[in-house]
């Protein structure tokens, strides 16, 4: 099983794939701020998740935005508080193509904020699921925790 992640600076969009690795579907919004990696954890947990995929704003030039650094802060520190792999994988129009598809379904803007984060993590999920199957490797990159200075020894 696998979680996929979307971080905004107000949520995180949290959706999950089942069994067979073949199809992302949308599990819960967590409000960013305290208690957001826990409440992730616990959903690592509760779905037994063996890897956590959470998308990496990259602008469509390939160049990192504003956002980069946030997902990549974030992304280090979830895998610092549960044991599961954590992957960074490029989500380039994830939101876009996700508020596309709300619309496409009749909601508006308005209406879509409290889904919107959990549909673009179906969508960073999905792509990194289909991927996998086409490529025969994982995609992005594994985020190994923080080390603290414990860890580094004399």
């Amino acid at each position: 099983m696998r979680l996929g992640i979307d971080v905004g600076k107000a949520r995180v969009g949290v959706a999950r794939c089942d069994l067979h690795g073949m199809i992302a579907t949308p599990v819960e919004t967590v409000p960013r701020g305290p208690g957001d990696l826990a409440r992730i954890a616990e959903l690592a947990t509760e779905y037994d998740a063996v890897e956590l995929v959470v998308g990496l704003p990259i602008a469509l030039s390939g160049n990192e935005t504003a956002s980069t650094g946030d997902a990549r802060l974030f992304a280090a520190e979830l895998a610092s508080v549960q044991p599961a792999t954590v992957r960074l994988v490029d989500e380039r129009l994830s939101t876009v193509s996700a508020h596309s598809a709300l619309r496409a379904s009749g909601r508006t803007a308005k209406n879509s904020r409290s889904v919107v984060d959990q549909v673009a993590a179906v969508i960073i999920l999905q792509h990194a699921l289909d991927f996998e199957r086409s490529a025969g490797s994982p995609p992005g990159a594994v985020v190994e925790p923080p080390r603290s200075p414990s860890d580094e020894g004399p």
